[in-house]
């Protein structure tokens, strides 16, 4: 008596479904939702990030005060992350939903050649900013005089000369594959010198000296923020005219006197009233005083040095904030998938999920949309030039 096949049909079909459950979890139309969902979510990224970087460029272009070379040196990032966001980010959107290279070998080779360039080219602009911000703030006089249009072009021509010559070795192994069908682009991890001399050109080295750089320039800061209350409390104890909340008199305050307590009003010139030296109607001040009048000014003395420590403090808190964001953002953006590289290109056992691995590529993009942000958001002038441009105004 031959079986029944309707009976056996479910477990002789068991190992397919198990393997087609493996591929393909989800049935076509939640697959299809989920692919849409990402698209969308992507293109929102990415139209962000061109946006962004657009508005810093008009920014710059349009107001003649931000014509200087620091902000140039953020005006050319800017244009580097918008090609990120128009060459690279489209095509990553393709590639990344649909898991299937369809568009060639050419398009593969442009499109790899891009987005090595450009985000190489995006971490390094990084660096020379930091660069220009640890010369201007740790040799202020001579690098003012150093400080050109001229040198910012030639720091940002050495950023592409470094990033052009990490992104052409890829192209000589690509090509011995043109005759090949192609199913998939991606840089060769088989390559492990080009693998880390490309990922130590464009993220290790670069990071140890942003480090190192804006270690430094926090240090440097906070010693210049820390010398500047005492400073401007012995210019107040010295040499400060200051008005008493009791009326419109002024008073001086000698060094030697202050420190043995006394103080040496002088007199308000009024009508009727001499100056200086006791006259009609003038009040002359000697070593003595009214006691109400010099714990005024001693009151008014401590708040002004308590108000500028205070202001201090401030500044100090907001450098350093600024710093960890640009350091963090930065780190957290890159750090997985120059990780990721470089132990795939070590360790072939290593095994990674390739979605895991999208992720770290797309946060690396997510980068470009952070740059805008962090170096134009503490920037007073380009928030004040930013909110003329939205309002179409003109900016000067």
């Amino acid at each position: 008596m031959e079986p029944d096949n309707s009976t056996l049909e479910p477990f002789l079909l068991n190992g397919t479904a198990e393997a087609a459950s493996t591929d393909a979890p989800w049935d076509p139309a939640t697959l299809l939702g989920l692919q849409i969902s990402l698209s969308a979510i992507l293109a929102v990224v990415t139209l962000a990030t061109a946006l962004s970087n657009g508005f810093v460029i008009a920014t710059i272009f349009l107001t003649r005060k931000l014509h200087t070379p620091a902000n140039v040196l953020i005006g050319s990032l800017a244009v580097t992350d918008l090609l990120v966001s128009i060459l690279v980010m489209p095509i990553a959107i393709l590639y990344t939903v649909s898991k299937t290279w369809t568009l060639g070998q050419i398009v593969c080779d442009i499109w790899l050649s891009s987005d090595i360039t450009f985000c190489t080219a995006s971490i390094l602009h990084l660096c020379v900013i930091a660069l220009d911000r640890y010369w201007a703030i740790t040799d202020a006089l001579e690098y003012s005089r150093r400080r050109t249009m001229r040198r910012a072009g030639l720091m940002i021509a050495v950023v592409w000369v470094i990033a052009i010559s990490i992104s052409i070795p890829p192209l000589f192994w690509r090509q011995a594959k043109a005759h090949e069908e192609l199913t998939d682009c991606m840089v060769n991890t088989d390559q492990i010198s080009y693998t880390i001399y490309s990922t130590f050109g464009a993220f290790y080295v670069p990071t140890v000296l942003l480090v190192i750089l804006y270690g430094r320039i926090y240090v440097a800061a906070r010693s210049r923020i820390l010398k500047s209350p005492a400073a401007c409390g012995k210019r107040f104890t010295t040499a400060q005219l200051i008005q008493t909340s009791a009326g419109s008199s002024l008073c001086s305050l000698n060094s030697a006197s202050n420190q043995e307590g006394n103080l040496h009003p002088m007199v308000g010139a009024g009508p009727g009233q001499a100056g200086g030296q006791g006259g009609g109607g003038g009040r002359t001040g000697g070593s003595g005083g009214s006691p109400l009048f010099a714990n005024s000014v001693k009151v008014k003395l401590a708040d002004n040095v308590l108000e500028r420590k205070r202001l201090c403090a401030a500044r100090e808190k907001k450098a350093t904030k600024t710093l960890g964001i640009i350091l963090g953002a930065f780190i957290v953006c890159w750090l997985p998938f120059f990780v990721g590289t470089l132990v795939k290109a070590i360790c072939k056992e290593c095994w990674f999920d390739p979605l895991l691995f999208d992720v770290f590529t797309w946060l690396g993009y997510l980068n470009s949309l952070i740059n805008p942000v962090i170096y134009t958001i503490f920037n007073d002038e380009f928030k004040q030039a930013f909110q003329k441009l939205i309002k179409f105004k003109p900016c000067y």
